[in-house]
């Protein structure tokens, strides 16, 4: 039998459960009985849960970090600004600005306009 994707797989074995469960309880097939079939299954169905855990924890840190990087956004324009304003450091033409990754007024280039076609 070729290897069904987990989504599959996963709905594949809780039907066959179901039905083996409610036609045939006591029988076996395979070499198993039926709890020795979930047996089987278990590993598989805790790794699934693992997995469902591990996704929230992620959406949960994903969201978290938005969260933060949204306040980190705001308090880095407030330092930036700071900067830029304090000229005992050099402004926005200082080695403070330029060192925080910012092009320094100096260096930027003359903006042109292109003329107006026409």
């Amino acid at each position: 039998m070729a290897t069904l994707a987990p989504n599959l797989m996963e709905e594949k074995y809780q039907t066959t459960i179901i039905a083996w469960e409610t036609l045939a309880p006591d029988k076996s097939f395979g070499g198993m009985t039926l709890a020795q079939f979930k047996a089987t299954v278990k590993p598989s169905q805790d790794a699934r849960q693992r997995v469902r855990t591990l996704d929230a924890q992620m959406t949960d840190a994903i969201k978290d970090r938005e969260t933060g990087d949204e306040a980190v956004a705001e308090a880095l324009e407030l330092v930036v600004n700071g900067v830029r304003a304090d000229k005992s450091v050099g402004g926005a033409d200082g080695a403070l600005y330029k060192e925080m990754g910012y092009v320094p007024k100096s260096e930027r280039k003359p903006r042109t306009r292109k003329p107006a076609a026409g």
